[in-house]
């Protein structure tokens, strides 16, 4: 773990090839670390390919989780990248005003390398918990939220009329990416929080088997759960030392931003509980189900039945 390994090669025609160890799953990684390789060399960003992740490339590959691949295989693209430019440097020198591909075609005669494999490492990064000491992590990631509800005290249902985010990206590698990273996350956190609750049987001859099986019975957020008014900012001026271009990573810190969704149903339901005339402190479990938020809105209907403080069990 923490640490990255890149293959790059760069041909007699100027383009460029990159091989990377992180895995592409539609977080545009595969964009960042072309945009890497571009600016390296500078040159077009369509003149830089990426091939499929393989470990007969890169070997011994970390796995492309916890938000830190942009900052790992990054950073071993740019290694490797700097090794050719280092081989590079004196034929440039010797060619002023020459273009890439006449660079690379000058070295290729004069039998340059021009493949070079890039490793990264995370530098002081260790915890021992004998001990209770160390630098677990290598930076800290950070986010605010601020979301505006409105419930329906009958049926327990709610929308989103807006939401502002802000998230701190550091020097961000490609805005548009990471903007995306953080509203999907939000949307996931907005699920986590409010939506998706695996239901198990209790008790009988199938104790313990899972009752939301598939879409019937375990809700997924949809468009009609995306906030009315979408307002998602990077944090402006922000960097990080020692991460590739002063970035920082995205895809998971975001999602507890989806959070403040959750604690402005709970401000909205104790407006309601305190129209019903119903003061104090409640419990709301997460997640704000629409059971939840409808039994908790406590009125003359809820009353017939249960006290204000009833918390709905939806194990069965």
């Amino acid at each position: 773990m923490n640490q990255a390994s890149a293959l790059v090669h760069v041909y007699q025609d100027g383009t460029v090839l990159v091989n990377h160890g992180g895995t592409e799953m539609g977080q545009g990684l595969h964009t960042k670390m072309c945009q890497i390789a571009a600016t390296a060399f500078e040159i077009p960003l369509s003149k830089v390919y990426v091939e499929n992740t393989s470990t007969d490339k890169c070997a011994n590959t970390s796995p492309t989780a916890a938000s830190v691949s942009a900052d790992m295989n990054g950073a071993a693209v740019l290694n490797a990248c700097n090794l050719l430019l280092e081989r590079l440097a004196p034929i440039r020198a010797s060619m002023p005003g020459a273009l890439f591909p006449e660079v690379t075609n000058a070295a290729f005669f004069q039998r340059v390398d021009l493949t070079a494999h890039g490793h990264y490492k995370t530098e002081g990064v260790g915890f021992d918990f004998a001990t209770m000491e160390g630098k677990p992590f290598h930076y800290f990631s950070y986010g605010c939220a601020v979301s505006e509800v409105e419930i329906d005290c009958l049926t327990g249902d709610y929308h989103i009329l807006r939401s502002n985010l802000v998230h701190d990206c550091g020097k961000s590698l490609n805005p548009a990416i990471d903007i995306g990273q953080v509203e999907g996350a939000f949307v996931q956190g907005v699920g986590l929080f409010t939506i998706e609750e695996p239901v198990w049987t209790l008790s009988g001859p199938n104790a313990g088997r899972m009752v939301t099986r598939g879409p019937g019975a375990y809700k997924l957020p949809s468009f009609n759960d995306i906030p009315l008014d979408f307002r998602v900012k990077l944090l402006e001026g922000s960097t990080q030392p020692n991460v590739v271009h002063s970035s920082k990573g995205v895809g998971e810190p975001p999602l507890f931003l989806g959070a403040s969704v959750f604690f402005a149903i709970r401000d909205a339901i104790s407006a309601a509980r305190l129209e019903a005339g119903v003061q104090g402190f409640f419990r709301l479990d997460s997640p704000a189900s629409a059971e939840r938020i409808r039994m908790a809105c406590a009125d003359q209907l809820t009353a017939r039945f249960v006290d204000p403080d009833f918390v709905p069990d939806l194990c069965c």
